[in-house]
């Protein structure tokens, strides 16, 4: 297939491989937000005595945050747990079809079931309105909880990208 005019799953695909990075790299500058926090909790306890249930709340959700809506990031850069004994090994053709059928067979269906086992818990905590259990935390648990089938989401979006360049290299290499 020409490069100089991609299929429309193709195009599809290295548009949905954008939005995947583009969420990740936005997202990274989180862990500095959450470095620094970290750095002020512990100044604040140490040097003045003070602490904030707050402020280490907000850790914990920056942190669920990037873990959360970067695994279609880490999935798209090849930075995922996979078991490399043979894979490296493999031509590009196997290891096409290996990245389609762990797509369709793992990785579409895990991320799916994220999404859609998780809907009912969250919609669950939007109606409540939940918030922290410790006195003084943040009342937005529920948001932190939509956390939960956007990751499915997303990660669904990058397997499927990542399925359909599998397939694109099957059958077009």
């Amino acid at each position: 297939m020409s490069e100089l005019h991609p299929s429309p799953v193709k195009r599809l695909a290295q548009q949905l491989d954008k939005l995947s990075h583009a969420i990740g790299t936005t997202l990274s500058w989180l862990t500095l937000a959450m470095v620094l926090l970290v750095a002020l909790i512990v100044i604040l306890r140490s040097l003045l005595g003070i602490g904030s249930i707050a402020l280490q709340e907000s850790v914990v959700y920056l942190h669920a945050t990037v873990l959360s809506l970067c695994l279609g990031f880490n999935v798209l850069h090849d930075k995922h747990v996979r078991v490399d004994v043979f894979y490296n090994r493999f031509t590009t053709q196997q290891k096409a079809w290996i990245d389609a059928l762990g797509g369709v067979v793992f990785l579409l269906p895990f991320a799916l079931f994220l999404a859609f086992v998780s809907l009912e818990f969250t919609l669950n905590a939007w109606q409540i309105r939940e918030t922290s259990a410790d006195p003084g935390g943040l009342p937005l648990v529920f948001v932190l909880k939509t956390l939960l089938p956007l990751a499915g989401a997303l990660l669904a979006v990058q397997a499927f990208s990542n399925v359909a360049k599998a397939v694109i290299r099957i059958t077009w290499d």
